[in-house]
């Protein structure tokens, strides 16, 4: 573990708040195309499946670049590679609004998808100044950073009316290269970096810092997080186009309908870190796998009209969600995914504390190749099925997947620590066989 002697409370909330804050700017930039993307769409007449790819492009370079950033930050600090992620970003979104096809907006979201590789730079520059026991509540707390996409959702949407997408475009441009002259500015070298400085100590190769991806367990934390950040990047990008096509609704309105999802989705990640601290991030897992999969059972039912043969004939009666109760539902799923992206990273740098740059890159990685591969499923589907609800079918079958995996995970970690459980199917406090009749 590393050392946090001469680091104030003043440091860690500092590092705290210009990470959280910039992971914040950066996220809101990385879903942009959430909501000019539709009106990108429009003027080029893409399908479906053509607007899920351009949406995710993005993704793919978020997701990608976690290792290589993951392991950069180990080795440079935060204070240099977050800066320098977000002014190169920023040159890749104000390039944007000079773009007019299909094909180059492809290139164009490959450079804007630099601004997802921001959260590994955050969670190995902010886990470096706090103390194992409150890292979980610490990087919750970072990672609300998510709200971002919250942003997009309320604000983008007036932004594109008011300015054109074009001007939206270079306001997000500026504003990230803003924040990261703030960051660099007011940032303080962390405690690593500090000590190997004062030491002249070299840091650990890059070969050293990815041994531990041979472990089965770091891939089954990327598949959790498949789902609970993949999944959210995914339906922050893709609820915006559901809600006009399937209820109708003005661009504005779908805007803010997704964005009441967006929002409890980012900042109830500091309850889920806390929470994870308290009781632990199984737990955790478990509450937002069960739940997630209720709700997205009743969100991928399509409208279906029903007759029964009554007692005096037939009966008819139609089952469907409105627009309204469709999104109180995404704001549940929305709070437990955040619940659950706090607990996967929980584990991170309590099994891994050398080693937090790569194993939580790879896990990352995972997680927002989620976020690319889910909104061309998305599209896909629906053109393929004509079926507004087929993305809600494919997520139920991902989260059903991921928790018959944990727990089959957790049973044999179980009978592992503990070799004369191994043979029980059923661990209950409930004997065998009766006690004897007659008790001492």
């Amino acid at each position: 573990m590393h050392t946090l002697d001469g680091v104030t409370r003043s440091d860690q909330y500092r590092a705290l708040g210009l990470s959280t804050f910039a992971f914040t700017v950066c996220f809101a930039v990385w879903t942009i195309f959430s909501i000019i993307g539709v009106r990108i769409k429009q003027e080029l007449g893409l399908s479906d499946t053509q607007f899920g790819l351009l949406v995710a492009t993005p993704v793919l370079t978020g997701s990608i670049s976690r290792i290589f950033l993951g392991v950069w930050t180990e080795q440079f600090g935060g204070r240099i590679m977050f800066p320098l992620q977000m002014l190169i970003t920023a040159v890749a979104v104000w390039l944007l609004a000079t773009v007019h096809t299909y094909e180059v907006f492809l290139i164009a979201a490959l450079g804007l998808g630099l601004a997802g590789g921001s959260f590994i730079v955050g969670v190995a520059y902010t886990s470096r100044w706090f103390e194992k026991e409150r890292q979980g509540t610490a990087l919750g707390i970072f990672g609300a950073g998510n709200v971002g996409a919250a942003v997009t959702n309320f604000a983008a949407p007036f932004l594109v009316v008011a300015l054109g997408w074009e001007g939206t475009a270079k306001v997000y441009a500026v504003v990230l290269a803003a924040t990261a002259v703030f960051f660099y500015l007011t940032a303080k070298t962390d405690p690593v970096q500090k000590e190997r400085k004062k030491t002249g100590a070299k840091p650990v190769s890059a070969g050293d810092q990815l041994a531990p991806l041979k472990n089965i367990q770091v891939w089954r934390f990327a598949t959790y997080y498949f789902f609970v950040f993949g999944g959210f990047v995914a339906l922050a990008s893709f609820l915006p186009r559901y809600y006009v096509g399937a209820y109708g609704l003005p661009l504005t309105t779908a805007g803010v309908f997704a964005g009441f999802y967006s929002l409890p989705g980012s900042v109830f990640r500091a309850l889920g870190g806390w929470m994870s601290d308290k009781w632990g991030a199984r737990f955790v897992m478990y509450l937002t796998f069960i739940v997630s999969l209720v709700l997205l059972f009743v969100m991928s039912y399509p409208e279906t009209s029903y007759t029964v043969e009554g007692i005096h004939g037939p009966i008819s009666f139609t089952f469907g969600l409105n627009a309204t109760m469709f999104m109180v539902m995404t704001v549940i799923l929305g709070f437990v995914m955040s619940l659950g992206k706090a607990a996967v990273y929980k584990h991170i740098p309590v099994y891994y504390p050398h080693h937090v740059g790569a194993v939580g890159g790879l896990v990352g990685m995972i997680g927002g190749l989620g976020g690319f591969f889910l909104p061309i499923s998305f599209g896909f589907l629906l053109d393929q099925s004509g079926v507004w609800t087929a993305p809600f079918m494919l997520l139920f079958v991902l989260v059903l997947v991921s928790t018959v995996w944990m727990h089959i995970a957790i049973r044999r970690m179980e009978h592992a620590r503990h070799p004369g459980l191994k043979g029980e199917k059923y661990l209950s406090d409930v004997p065998n066989e009766p006690l004897a009749k007659s008790m001492p």
